[in-house]
Order: structure tokens, then C-alpha cells, then sequence
């Protein structure tokens, strides 16, 4: 006997569902099962799904995709309706389903399975669940974890709505949603699914006495279920015409409560007959938990993020007049965990000269504190720079400002003996009593000169990118961090700031997030500011977002992944472009010659470290120079040259290097510049002596040198003429 004709003498048909096509094969016994003329054939899924009773379908939709992910067998009892809406068998189905990839790469899965028609009692209003195959548990079990997990994921009220909305039930899905709030001693509607705009009027501001089922709930804290259009009108006869024009026939209204304390109501709405089974309220009561529990973690986290917003927007001042001749940018960026409020700063400030000064600070820490120590640190820089003092001064006093704060913070919180101070709390955060200190850059400016005097408090330096879209990294002096030791020195360092060219400052979550140190950090950094520059932009406010893109990844904090955004320290960062009567900002305008690049700084006879500064600057400068070996030249006859004047003088060295001309033959000149009047001269040094060859070197590598006596002192220069690559 074949396995057809055993199938169709016990009843049982043949399906093959494919989703893909949107078609459904039966054989003869499954279409007579379905109410179909007994023969094998192919129609719509539309044309098949009508013959489901429109409850069952909705349960077998999850029941499917819970098989899909399981890789298990989809079971379930299905009602099978005439052309009147009238049952004509209740059918149990089992399909297997099994994945299709189509042409395009496109995952689809097809259907195959039996139908076999069983004998019991005609189900009711609602589909009847039974313990025999547990589809009803499993497919609410499911539902439940994924709602479970979409409500705690969702991070704002308007989130937890869009959830509720798309929320969809096993077996008895509602088609009209509404959550009610409370506002003193009056229900309001927060938010609602499945109507149309300014339906919700009549609902909104009704008093908690109104005999309304919403203001049921609140008042009482219990759930109540309407199975019927009657049920509703005996129970709540004032209120049922407002009701009436919806069109529902079953309603559940159901408390939110969190903790005990009532903050709503949830209300689901359906256009089908509900019964409200025991199990039908366990899930529609699981819900409403749910929702109460994500409606208030989204209240405090959204109140959280106002505080925190606000907090961080009073501290961050918001940049000045338009100054003349400079066009300026910012950004402020928290860290991503936590308040999302830290330490890092900037700030532009007018001074009584006529100047301005820019300043940009992290203090130590991405807490609340470090949020504290900031504001008040940046207040009293400013009060500083607007008395007119000078930038070491205004650090200084910066310094000797921070380090009493911390010191009076951590006697406040430590007490003395018979003064009435409770003793410390031994689990209070030892981290909150720390002293902490603060790095900072003081930058005054002369808009009309474009001269710059920095000073530096353990900060990073500031980068420059002149005008033919070079950028290097400009060595200031400078001192220890705020608040360390209350009485420091800051020198400070004097350069001009050429027209065209664009200063950049930066704290150093700029540089190294994303697991850089200070080199690599930089090299991602000046990458950004030269290929925005070769690209024609024109814009700071574009740079500087592009800066922070550059070092966050995506703009969603959510998104995972390699280039999930990694907001592991704050940001700030400020941009500052002298404009030019023939020079925008940010790009380099045609001319006739290559516009010069140049860099200077000073050595001091305290600072001999510096000279490593002076070679990696001069490296900097000449990073795309054709010819290798000229570039180790020039190094070395910096070194020669800087050192020198810190052995045989009293005075520091004053470094000026400038290229000119067109890429392939461009000059390089180096002067270094001391207040002796003697000269070098040539010596003739043994085969072990440690000095003397300074001359040497010179005749030797450079392509031409000198030695300019001034009014005091003197100036050493060389030219290395640029030899391309042939």
C-alpha cells in the first residue's frame, strides 16, 4: 500500500507552504479538510488563509517563527471556516520547516507538513488551548521573552510606546492600545496605538472619580476585563458611548504598578471576541508589569539625561562675538557611561587688552566631582584672565586656586576632633576624597597680529596646520598639572599664527581613545585635519565633527562591532583658523608659489631635553621631503646646532626652519639664533674627541651655510635644496 493511501484512509493531508512564493500546494485530502473540492492544488497563501479562523492564524504565525528558531517541529490546532464564518472541523497541523536561499542570497523557509482532522468539542469565542502538544505555552513563553527583552532595551518613553504598539499576542492580539498617566488627581493619555489622531481627546485630563474603567484601575490597583460590548455598558453605563464608537467588542484595563505604587493604566482593545482565559490573563497581567517597570526606568533614565544635559550645558560656555579676522570651533563630547558628565573643558575669554584668550583643561576624573572641579576651576580662570594678568600668572593662580579646593574638600570631609564633625564614614568612596589635579593650555591671542603666548599645565601641545595643508604639532613649555604643587612656574612660548592657518587644541581623549597612545593617536588625527584640507573644506564646524567622528565610530553609542562607538574618555576640542584677505579656512587657495612652511621654537639653556623636540619637529616639517637622506641631514645639523649654542653660550636657541617652493624642489633654511657674538670656527678634532665637528658637518651635508652676525649675537643658518626621487 502506498504511503498516500494509508494518509488518506486515516484522514491525514498533505501541505507544502512556500513563504517565499506565497503559495500553498495541498493533495486531495488536505483540500477537503480545508473545505476545498477534493483534489491535489496550488493556490495563494491569501486563499488558504481565509479558511483559517482569523484567531488560529495569528497563533500559528508565532508558532512558526518559534519553530523556525528552534529548528523544531511547528504544531497546533487550527479552525477551519466556511465561506459563512462558520466552524466546519477543528485540524491539527505539524510541518517541519526548512530553508530556501534564493538567487538574490535571500534566506526564505517552506512549509511541509500534515493535516489531520480530530474529534472534540467545537472551541468557543477564543481558540481552545490544550496541554496535548503545548503550542499555547511555548508560543507565550517565547512571546514573552522577546517582549521582555524589547521593553528593557527600549531608553525612552517614546521607545516603551513604539514597543507596546508592535507587541503582538499570542492567539488574541489587540488591534488598540492606549497607556493612561497620572497628573496630580486627573488621567491623561501618554501615548496610543490603533486610532486616529484626536480620538484621544475625550479621554485626556478625566478626573479619577469619572466612572470610567482607566480611573477604575488607578483608584483601585486591580485589573479589569470586558468580554463583551454588554459587560462593558452594565459596568460603566456613563462612559460607554465614548467607547461605543471604536468599533471593539473586548477590553482589558490593567494597573502599571512599580513597587507598589500605581502609575497608570494599559489598555488593550480587540475587535474579536475575548474570553480572557486564565491564560489570557496571565499574559495580558506579565505585560503590564513589563510596561509599568520600562515606563519608569525610561522616566528616570530621561530625567537622568535633563540633569545631565543641563548641568553640562551651564558649565560649557558658549563662544563669543565674532572676533575679526578669526573664525572659531568647538566640541564637547562626555564619556558614555554613567551621567555622561566629566572633567574636560574649553573656554574663550575677551580681555581687557583687547585680546582674547582660549583655554581648554581636563580635570582628572569622569564623575560628578570631576563635573564640580571643573565648573569651579573654569570660573576661576576666567575671573584670572579677565583681571589682565599675564598666562603664566593666570595658571598659577589656577594651580595654587585647585590645590585649595581638594585640601579644604578632603579636611571638610575628614573632620577635627571636638569640633562636632561625625566621624568619617569608612565606606564612604575614597576615591571622592582624593585630591585631584587638572591639565590645562592658556592660549592669548592677538586677533590683529595673529601672535600667540601659550602656557601648558601638563597638557597636550597644540597642533598647527598651515597653509599648505601641513599639519605638525607645536612644542610649547610648560609646567606640572594643576593643583600638584600650589606654587608652580609656567613659561611661557610666543608664535604667530600665519594667515590661513589653523590651530587646533585638544584634551587627550581626542588623542587616545580607541586604545592609541599619544603617537598613534596623533598620526589618526593629523590624517583627518590634512585629507580635509587637500579636499577642499573650507568649514571648522565640519572639521571639528569629523575630528570626533574620526575617534567615536558611528554616531549610535548602541552599535557593536569594530567600529562600535567608543566613548571611553571625554572630548574636547577647539579649533581656531586666522582668515586671510586671500585665504579661507581650512584649504589652501591657488598661487602663483607654493605657500612656505615654517616652525619655529625656542630651546632654553634649563630645557636641553628639548632638543629632541627641535629634531622631531624638523622631521615633522620635512615629512614628505623626496629625498631621505636630506632629511637625516637636517636633523643632525639641528642637533649640532641647538646643542652648541646651550654648550659654548649663557643664552637659549631660537630654531626658525622654513621650506619653500614646489613639491620635488622645494629649499629648506634653518636658523638658529643665540645672543653670543662669538663665532664658530673651524677645528680640526682628534680621532677620539666629543666635540668640534659642527663645521664639519655643515660643509659636508648642507648645500650652502653661513653665519649672520646681528646687533646681539648671531644667526647659524643652512639650505638643503629637495633632490626628487628619480
Amino acid at each position: 500500500m502506498r504511503t498516500e493511501d494509508v494518509l488518506a484512509a486515516i484522514a491525514t493531508g498533505l501541505w507544502r507552504w512556500d513563504n517565499a512564493s506565497g503559495t500553498v500546494s495541498l493533495d486531495s485530502v488536505a483540500a477537503r479538510l480545508l473545505g476545498l473540492p477534493a483534489e491535489p492544488v496550488t493556490l495563494p497563501e491569501v486563499a488558504v488563509r481565509s479558511r483559517f479562523h482569523p484567531v488560529d492564524w495569528n497563533e500559528i504565525n508565532g508558532i512558526v517563527a518559534l519553530a523556525v528558531a528552534e529548528e523544531t517541529l511547528a504544531e497546533a490546532r487550527l479552525r477551519i471556516m466556511d465561506e459563512d464564518g462558520r466552524v466546519l472541523r477543528t485540524v491539527r497541523s505539524r510541518s517541519k520547516a526548512l530553508e530556501n536561499h534564493g538567487p538574490d542570497g535571500r534566506v526564505d523557509y517552506e512549509l511541509i507538513g500534515t493535516i489531520q482532522e480530530i474529534a472534540e468539542p467545537q472551541p468557543g469565542t477564543t481558540a481552545a488551548h490544550t496541554p496535548i502538544t503545548g503550542d499555547w505555552r511555548r508560543s507565550r513563553e517565547a512571546f514573552l521573552l522577546d517582549a521582555g527583552r524589547a521593553l528593557a532595551e527600549a531608553r525612552s518613553t517614546a521607545e516603551v510606546l513604539r514597543v507596546a504598539a508592535s507587541l503582538s499576542m499570542p492567539g488574541f492580539s489587540p488591534d488598540g492600545l492606549a497607556v493612561f498617566g497620572m497628573a496630580g488627581d486627573r488621567l491623561s493619555i501618554i501615548g496610543h496605538h490603533g486610532h486616529d489622531p484626536g480620538d484621544d481627546g475625550p479621554f485626556a485630563q478625566m478626573r479619577l472619580d469619572t466612572d470610567y474603567p482607566a480611573a477604575e484601575v488607578v483608584r483601585t490597583g486591580r485589573a479589569i476585563y470586558l468580554p463583551s460590548p454588554e459587560e462593558y455598558k452594565r459596568r460603566f453605563p456613563a462612559t460607554w458611548p465614548l467607547a461605543q464608537g471604536f468599533g471593539r467588542v473586548s477590553w482589558a484595563f490593567l494597573p502599571l504598578i512599580v513597587a507598589g505604587r500605581t502609575l497608570g493604566a494599559w489598555m488593550a482593545a480587540f475587535k474579536h471576541p475575548v474570553t480572557f482565559s486564565p491564560d489570557e490573563r496571565s499574559v495580558l497581567t506579565t505585560v503590564a508589569r513589563m510596561l509599568a517597570q520600562a515606563l519608569q526606568r525610561a522616566g528616570v533614565a530621561e530625567s537622568e539625561r535633563e540633569l545631565t544635559t543641563g548641568l553640562q550645558r551651564s558649565m560649557m560656555p558658549q563662544l563669543g562675538p565674532d572676533i575679526p579676522g578669526m573664525t572659531i570651533a568647538a566640541r564637547y563630547v562626555p564619556t558614555g557611561g554613567g551621567l555622561q558628565v566629566g572633567g574636560d573643558w574649553y573656554d574663550m575669554i575677551p580681555l581687557p587688552s583687547g585680546r582674547f584668550a582660549l583655554v581648554i583643561g581636563d580635570v582628572q576624573g569622569h564623575d560628578v566631582r570631576a563635573a564640580g572641579l571643573m565648573g569651579q576651576l573654569r570660573i576661576a580662570v576666567r575671573a584670572y584672565a579677565s583681571e589682565g594678568h599675564r598666562p603664566d600668572a593666570v595658571l598659577s593662580r589656577a594651580s595654587r586656586f585647585l590645590a585649595g579646593l581638594c585640601s579644604s574638600q578632603e579636611r571638610d570631609r575628614s573632620g577635627s576632633p571636638g569640633q562636632g564633625h561625625e566621624d568619617p564614614d569608612p565606606f564612604e568612596d575614597a576615591d571622592f576624597q582624593s585630591p585631584r589635579f587638572a591639565t590645562c593650555l592658556y592660549v592669548e591671542c592677538d586677533p590683529r597680529t595673529g601672535v600667540l603666548e601659550v602656557a601648558r599645565a601638563g597638557h597636550p601641545d597644540p597642533a598647527v596646520r598651515m597653509t599648505d595643508g601641513t599639519v605638525l604639532m607645536r612644542p610649547t613649555a610648560g609646567g606640572l598639572p594643576l593643583g600638584i604643587v600650589p606654587d608652580t612656574d609656567y613659561p611661557t612660548t610666543r608664535f604667530a599664527l600665519e594667515p590661513g592657518e589653523t590651530m587646533m587644541l585638544c584634551t587627550d581623549g581626542l588623542i587616545e581613545t580607541g586604545g592609541h597612545d599619544l603617537d598613534t593617536g596623533w598620526a589618526r588625527l593629523r590624517a583627518i585635519l590634512e585629507s580635509e584640507a587637500h579636499d577642499g573644506g573650507e568649514d571648522l564646524e565640519k572639521l571639528a565633527d569629523l575630528l570626533v567622528q574620526a575617534v567615536h565610530g558611528p554616531s549610535s553609542h548602541h552599535t557593536t562591532g569594530p567600529l562600535a562607538d567608543r566613548r571611553e574618555d571625554d572630548i574636547a576640542v577647539v579649533l581656531l583658523c586666522r582668515e586671510g584677505a586671500d585665504r579661507g579656512c581650512g584649504a589652501p587657495v591657488a598661487h602663483p608659489a607654493r605657500p612656505a612652511r615654517r616652525t619655529m621654537l625656542t630651546v632654553a639653556q634649563a630645557e636641553p631635553e628639548r632638543i629632541a623636540g627641535a629634531r622631531h619637529q624638523v622631521r615633522e616639517l620635512l615629512h614628505d621631503w623626496a629625498d631621505a637622506d636630506q632629511v637625516d641631514s637636517a636633523v643632525l645639523m639641528v642637533s649640532e646646532m641647538v646643542t652648541n649654542v646651550l654648550v659654548h653660550t649663557d643664552g637659549d636657541a631660537a630654531l626658525v626652519a622654513e621650506a619653500v617652493g614646489e613639491l620635488g624642489a622645494r629649499r629648506l633654511r634653518v636658523e638658529v639664533a643665540d645672543a653670543s657674538d662669538e663665532l664658530p670656527h673651524k677645528r680640526h678634532p682628534g680621532e677620539m674627541a666629543s666635540s668640534g665637528r659642527g663645521v664639519l658637518l655643515m660643509e659636508m651635508l648642507a648645500d650652502d651655510w653661513g653665519v649672520d652676525p646681528r646687533g646681539e649675537g648671531k644667526s647659524i643658518w643652512f639650505e638643503l635644496h629637495e633632490r626628487a626621487e628619480q
